[in-house]
């Protein structure tokens, strides 16, 4: 008996473009495993997707603050995505990410111990909404982003309410340039970071595994083309030197023109300005990222209701 579902295959084909019986198979071959279908298929040249799909399932909610040269964004998880819509949730997102900008670590812990602006402390809070809201609700994570002049930039895509959406954005640049010259440039490098999911700043902060695993797949379409040894092994340094470029932030092609570097980009912004400007850092939360959260069969559900 197959190890995934219908709704395995539907994802599969949403995260890589591939068709029916392709994606079939590669989940049979690969026990059910779905990353391990997207890199057989890929392998392959059946993938499109060079990355895992950033489609999510969590609920909940990203928060945004920023105060001088300092930015914070916190995520917050509930069950539906009716709670995200609820006023006295999208509150208590408001307020924990400004408690947390007031704090000088991304500690969960530290933040839910830490005093809730209308008495309590936040885990005291929480608990209570969860109480009366009748969801299971979980602060998941914290970054804090800071320059030492200059500007943080925030955005938040497709915003819920001030501050508030499914994807929150920062963007940290050291300038000796104004904050308001800064802050309209800085939307637009948000907005590239928001569509364009870099994986880390630059090609050294990628991580390992991720890279090893691009090498895999890489060496394995080499190995199929049936080239001599030496060919592989560049056609191999070649591919992985490709995906750093694409997946690290500042080597990225800016979306606005898509002929210039995201680096080259900001240092022309600060010489056409008469100053200088460096992106040092940046935090791009999308909610449920790296949560799988287990899908129900609707159909059967339909048809067991009614069998019932």
């Amino acid at each position: 008996m197959a190890n995934f579902s219908v709704a395995d295959v539907k994802k599969l084909r949403e995260m890589t473009g591939a068709g029916m019986m392709d994606a079939k198979k590669a989940l049979s071959d690969a026990d059910g495993d779905i990353d391990a279908a997207v890199d057989a298929l890929r392998a392959k040249g059946l993938a499109t997707a060079q990355k895992k799909s950033s489609r999510t399932a969590a609920e909940g909610l990203i928060g945004v603050a920023v105060e001088g040269t300092k930015g914070t964004a916190v995520e917050v998880n509930s069950e539906t995505d009716f709670v995200a819509k609820n006023e006295k949730f999208q509150d208590f997102v408001r307020k924990v990410t400004a408690v947390a900008l007031s704090l000088a670590n991304d500690d969960v812990e530290a933040l839910k111990a830490a005093d809730y602006p209308d008495g309590g402390t936040v885990a005291d809070k929480l608990t209570d909404n969860v109480a009366t809201i009748g969801e299971n609700q979980q602060i998941r994570r914290i970054k804090t982003v800071s320059v030492s002049s200059g500007a943080i930039v925030s955005y938040v895509h497709n915003a819920a309410a001030e501050g508030l959406g499914k994807i929150g954005v920062l963007v940290a640049l050291e300038s000796d340039l104004s904050a308001d010259m800064l802050e309209p440039f800085g939307k637009q490098l948000a907005m590239h970071i928001a569509s364009m999911f870099p994986q880390a700043l630059n090609a050294d902060g990628l991580d390992p595994e991720l890279i090893e695993r691009e090498r895999a797949i890489a060496a394995e379409k080499a190995a199929e083309s049936g080239k001599p040894e030496n060919v592989q092994e560049k056609m191999v340094e070649g591919a992985v030197k490709k995906f750093a470029k694409e997946n690290a932030l500042l080597s990225q092609m800016f979306v606005m023109d898509n002929k210039t570097s995201v680096e080259d980009t900001v240092a022309k912004f600060g010489k056409d300005n008469g100053g200088t400007v460096v992106l040092t850092d940046y935090v791009r939360f999308q909610l449920g990222e790296g949560i799988e959260k287990e899908e129900s069969d609707f159909a059967a559900e339909v048809a067991a209701a009614v069998g019932g």
